[in-house]
Order: structure tokens, then sequence, then C-alpha cells
């Protein structure tokens, strides 16, 4: 495929960002700048991401809003076609659902596709769309699901995005339009056969993500390293800082492609639901949005899946049905 010839380059550029101290680091609170940053046994563990413990029971955070594909007067998505342009935090270095590609220094990637999708059907044009780049923790609070962040800072987030009903509290969700599931990547010479091989050792895993308390949850229990980005767990990898990346089989699957001397090992454990997030009060942009995706289900999913190499590591699949309450 055309997209091996840069991949190299790719992993040249995620290495640049991910700025990591010298190899060997002591699992001690990382300084003020620093990439890594261990995360304390059974953090996170509180908020129950999977609907289970001290979420709500009830909540099936597959259910979204029942599709409408209309735009009348005074909607979101009137004011947005208004101001000429439609804001998405994406991914820039998680190949290959949101990257920056070094030869042409633009965004591609799956969930690239499908936001370039939601501005088409706003706009009649795929390119009237800005991108900001934003990270895991990010991804709620842009939102405006943290005060913390002042109010929304974009209009809908497309970066392998979990569905769950903690974060359905905070904000809200278009229909599921991929199913991905966790598992580990290793070094090729790894004995680790999965999560369950790992404990004790250092498991990395980006800040605010299912997949770093589901690491915390592991038993025997492996230790958690928090980054910023997908790519920095990679390059902590190959460092020897961490023994294993553990999250979503379609991020490890890029990580595996841009590094052939790693292997992505064991079974899915999980079920990671991406939806499209978007502001809490903007049910009408849910609607719009879940229509959108009616369409890329029927016309462009499986174009998209194949282009990016998904189903050459992940075999063929087919979109998730939607489910509407």
């Amino acid at each position: 495929m055309k997209r091996t010839t840069w991949l190299g380059s790719l992993l040249v550029t995620a290495a640049l960002v991910a700025g990591c101290g010298s190899p060997g680091k002591p699992v001690d609170p990382a300084p003020v700048g620093s990439v890594e940053r261990p995360m304390p046994a059974g953090a996170g563990l509180a908020r129950d991401v999977e609907g289970n413990g001290t979420a709500d029971r009830s909540c099936d955070p597959t259910a979204s809003l029942a599709p409408d594909p209309s735009i009348p007067p005074g909607s979101t998505m009137d004011e947005i076609r208004d101001r000429g342009y439609l804001v998405v935090g994406v991914d820039q270095n998680t190949f290959p659902f949101g990257f920056r590609n070094p030869t042409t220094g633009q965004l591609e990637g799956f969930d690239i596709d499908i936001a370039r999708e939601i501005t088409r059907s706003i706009f009649g044009n795929p390119d009237a769309v800005q991108f900001r780049a934003i990270s895991s923790a990010q991804r709620i609070g842009v939102l405006g699901g943290d005060p913390e962040y002042k109010g929304e800072q974009v209009d809908i987030v497309v970066r392998t995005f979990s569905i769950t009903c903690d974060r359905l509290e905070d904000i809200n969700f278009s229909t599921v339009y991929y199913v991905a599931g966790q598992r580990v990547l290793v070094n090729e010479n790894s004995s680790a056969r999965g999560l369950g091989d790992l404990g004790g050792k250092r498991v990395c895993a980006a800040d605010q993500s299912t997949s770093l308390q589901n690491i915390a949850r592991a038993e025997p229990r492996p230790v958690p390293v928090q980054v910023d980005d997908w790519s920095d767990c990679l390059v902590l990898l190959q460092q020897g800082q961490v023994d294993a990346v553990s999250t979503d089989d379609t991020i490890l699957a890029g990580m595996a492609q841009q590094d052939p001397t790693t292997k992505v090992v064991g079974e899915r454990f999980t079920d990671e639901l991406y939806g499209v997030g978007i502001p809490k009060d903007d049910e009408d942009m849910v609607r719009f949005v879940n229509a959108v995706l009616e369409r890329v289900r029927a016309e462009t999913w499986r174009d998209s899946y194949r282009r990016w190499g998904l189903q050459d590591w992940l075999g063929p699949a087919q979109p998730p049905a939607p489910n509407y309450r």
C-alpha cells in the first residue's frame, strides 16, 4: 500500500513529539512538563466507566437520539454554517485513525474521514473544517464537560472516543460508528501473551482513557504508566521504559505497522464503542450527526476501513448497527 512509504517518517515524528525522559526512569511522580506520569494503584476506580460499580446500571451507552438531517433556522448546525466552518477536536498522532501525514502535512485517518463527512453534510464541502489537535484527557473538557475549560472549545470531538455511561453524565454522544477492543502491544521478543502476564510490569496508556483504568483493575496488577498521547507510549516501549502498551486494537495495529519489531498479543478483553462526542445541550447536533452516520455506514465506512489498512490487520468488518432510544 502507498501509505507504507512514509510510515517510517511518521514514527520519527512520533518520537520527536513525545520528548520522553531517559531509559530506566523510576516510577515516581514526574516533574512538570514530563510525558510520563505513573498512575497510583486504584486511581480512577471511584468513577466507573464501564457501567459497573458506582455508575448508573440503567444506562445503555449505545442508545442515542433518533437521526434528523434537517438544519432549521437557529439550530446548532445553522449557527455553525453562519460561522463558515466546523471546529473538530481530533488526534494528530495515532495512525490510522487521526494522524498528520509527514509527507503532505495533512491530517488523515478513519476518524478524520468521519469528521469530513459531517462537515460535508453541513456545508456541502468536506474542507470547511478547522481541526484542533487534542489529547485523550482533553476530550470531555473541550466539549464543555469540565468547568476548568470555561465552556465549549470545539463543536464535536472525533478521536477514538469510547462511549461510556460515566462520560454521558457530562457530554452527549452519537450512535456507535466503530467497535474496537483492548489488547496488548509488546516487543517481538516478549513472552507475554496478554495483560495477565504483566503483573508488576510497567504498562502504558493515555491519561484519562478507559484503557488506563482497565489496566489499573487488572489482576495480577501491572504498574500503569500514563502519558498524554498514544505515540508517547510507543516511544517509551522502544526505549525500554515500559514493558507493554495496552489500548484498543485499532490503535495497537497502527503502532505495529509503524514498528515491525513489536507485536499485538492476547484476545480482546473489552468492547470499546467509538462515538462522536458532542456538547451536552446540543441535542439537535446529536440527531444531525446520527443522520450523517446513517449515510456513512451505507456509503463510505467500508472504503475508509480498507483505505487505512484496518482490514489488513484486523480482518473484514461491517459498520455497527445504530441503536436509538
